[in-house]
């Protein structure tokens, strides 16, 4: 029985886009019920992010209802909760790949489908892609509704503020739906989390206000003008009742808040928020994980999931060993107890990141500053000025946000910050937007700027405990998984700037990076059958470069090969290949094992490792080519 087969009968209806438009209104909830249990029994199958897409289901049928695809435009914010929308627009069928190599993307893809306007994975920048949209529209000519989809979280990215304060400005439509669940992946935290709390409990306001209304508009002859005085005046009930106006404020119209899971009354407000010309944004309080007891309670949890049991809501396939997020974690609760100078910050991700045990040991030593990367690195920086040793801890990926405050902020001045970089190298299945691949790019050529990689879980530990020491700014990358357990009799003690040389002989160095020491030793292994031999350092520092081991090797290494999760633009391979050339060794050659200078897709790690040569046999194969050994 083919799987269409098994889908019930409602869904059997929605094969491309707009076909929700033959659902009768009600019919709504079956559907919204229909379209949750599909995500479940999927998502539990596949994994993939959970909790958020639930929360969904009745917002996004409500703007399916309400817009027309493709000619109309929705941005989603960070898009990990477009799984609905997705589900709407053709690709049903595709669900059984989701998140597999050459499936189904878990975040929207405008190659995927023309329904999906813009590649997005990365939070609180929908609304800017949504003006721009609007301006690209006005300047063709065009009629078409541009809708810009975020959630309350990233409304803590200064991005987002940004846009907002440039959507003031705005003399045409654009709608900009706030999906408001009090959280972002952990629980929202600051000013604007509390601004908005007032604006989803203030019953007393909105009753106040409709009864008014409608009290007034009820008085023959002047009731419906006296109401329209009241709007006209920038409704001066909601400046009395309320602690501020603040989208008002900033010149955009404001609806809400309204129950994100009822359809009827959303589209009722997306109607009147089309008639507006300028930006409008229409508040809706939806609940993360609805419709899944678990993730309702535990919506952190199931934010994003590996395949579970839907039942008991466990992993099909627990990890076998320890992460190397739970090792920097473990670690860093350790050094915390005896130096009270160490503090710990995250931009909205302490359980992701492993700070949550920090956080509960430390609560006055902890700090969530939002998504807010680029905040989160200067807010260290002040710390650092002021005598505390801080450790931020965020992803690649999102690390990347944060650039320049890096160089202007912490580097210039020197200060002894530490950046623990998770989810370095090849991340999997959330994509190319996810990738942690360019960050030995972005970071080894900074002056100042002290750039390891551990070979393992020692080594992890050990370099932590070096980076608090160390007076300067640090920054450790690590991969995504299962700490390795390997070569752990061989830990030389850290010292600046130098590698370790885990077996030395002649001929081929084998420089690996990180991650690829577990790699590089078994290409070291294939080279051995083949009768070659090859030394293994484990380069430990890619900033600053190790010059004295690389003038070493080459009084008997003729062939270096660098090995290295990093694209090849900027990476280590490049810094060793230019060192080689600046010292005139006409006797060395030099092969760089890198990722190709393209975005990765996404699939599991050691399926994309294969597809981009990354893996040992792969790795074996090219050498052997490239010396003419095949």
């Amino acid at each position: 029985m083919k799987e269409v087969d098994r889908l019930p009968k409602l869904l059997d209806y929605i094969n491309q886009a707009n076909d929700i438009k033959k659902i009768r209104m009600q019919d709504y909830p079956k559907l919204a019920e229909e379209i949750r249990s599909f995500l479940i029994s999927h998502i539990s199958k596949t994994g993939g992010h959970l909790a958020s897409n639930l929360g969904v289901v009745e917002l996004s049928m409500a703007l399916h209802l309400f817009l027309s695809f493709p000619k109309d435009k929705i941005i989603w914010d960070v898009g990990h909760q477009a799984y609905t929308h997705k589900l709407l627009t053709g690709r049903k069928e595709m669900f059984a790949t989701l998140r597999q190599l050459d499936g189904l993307s878990g975040f929207p893809k405008c190659e995927e489908s023309n329904c999906d306007s813009f590649d997005t994975g990365h939070s609180s920048t929908a609304i800017s892609a949504a003006l721009g949209l609007v301006k690209a529209r006005e300047l063709n000519n065009e009629n078409h509704k541009v809708v810009a989809v975020l959630g309350d979280g990233a409304l803590t990215g200064g991005m987002a503020f940004e846009a907002l304060n440039n959507a003031g400005r705005l003399k045409s439509n654009m709608m900009i739906v706030l999906n408001d669940n009090n959280m972002s992946i952990s629980e929202n935290v600051g000013g604007l989390a509390n601004y908005l709390a007032k604006l989803r409990t203030n019953n007393k306001y909105t009753g106040f206000k409709e009864n008014l209304e409608n009290t007034l508009t009820q008085m023959p002859g002047i009731g419906k003008t006296v109401v329209d005085k009241l709007k006209r005046s920038k409704d001066a009930i909601k400046y009395f009742m309320l602690p501020s106006m603040f989208f008002e404020d900033m010149g955009l119209t404001y609806i809400g808040p309204i129950d994100g899971h009822n359809i009827n009354h959303m589209i009722t407000a997306f109607r009147a928020a089309a008639k507006v010309q300028k930006a409008v944004v229409v508040h809706v309080i939806t609940k993360k994980g609805k419709g899944y007891p678990l993730a309702e309670k535990y919506p952190s949890k199931f934010h994003g999931v590996d395949a579970f049991d839907v039942t008991s809501g466990k992993a099909v396939k627990e990890e076998k060993g320890i992460s190397y997020t739970k090792v920097f974690s473990d670690a860093l609760v350790r050094i915390a107890e005896k130096n009270d100078k160490v503090v710990a910050i995250t931009a909205a991700m302490p359980y992701g990141t492993g700070l949550s045990d920090f956080k509960k040991r430390f609560p006055s030593r902890f700090f969530d500053v939002g998504i807010a990367e680029q905040h989160a690195v200067t807010y260290a920086a002040g710390l650092a000025m002021g005598g505390f040793k801080p450790v931020v801890a965020i992803y690649s990926t999102f690390l990347q946000r944060a650039y320049d405050q890096i160089i202007h902020d912490v580097c210039i001045n020197n200060l002894p910050v530490v950046f623990m970089i998770d989810r370095a190298g090849v991340t999997g299945r959330d994509g190319k937007t996810h990738q942690g691949i360019f960050d030995l790019s972005y970071l080894s050529h900074i002056p100042n700027l002290v750039v390891l990689a551990p070979k393992n879980k020692l080594e992890l530990e050990e370099m932590l405990s070096y980076s608090i020491s160390y007076n300067g700014p640090i920054a450790i990358r690590y991969p995504k998984g299962e700490a390795y357990l390997g070569l752990d009799e061989y830990q030389a003690p850290i010292e600046y700037g130098q590698s370790e040389i885990i077996k030395e002989e002649a001929e081929i160095a084998l420089l690996a990076v990180g991650s690829m020491v577990k790699t590089a030793e078994k290409v070291k292994n294939g080279l051995k059958q083949m009768g070659k031999k090859a030394s293994l350092i484990n380069v430990r520092f890619i900033s600053p470069l190790d010059t004295k081991l690389l003038d070493r090797l080459s009084e008997n290494h003729s062939i270096f090969i660098t090995i290295e999760e990093n694209v090849r633009s900027g990476g280590y391979g490049q810094k060793v290949s230019d060192y080689l050339h600046e010292m005139n060794r006409p006797n060395s050659r030099h092969i760089n094992i890198s990722i190709p200078d393209m975005y990765i897709e996404h699939g599991g790690v050691s399926e994309l490792h294969k597809r981009i040569g990354l893996d040992a046999d792969s790795i074996l194969e090219r050498i052997k080519y490239l010396l003419n050994e095949s």
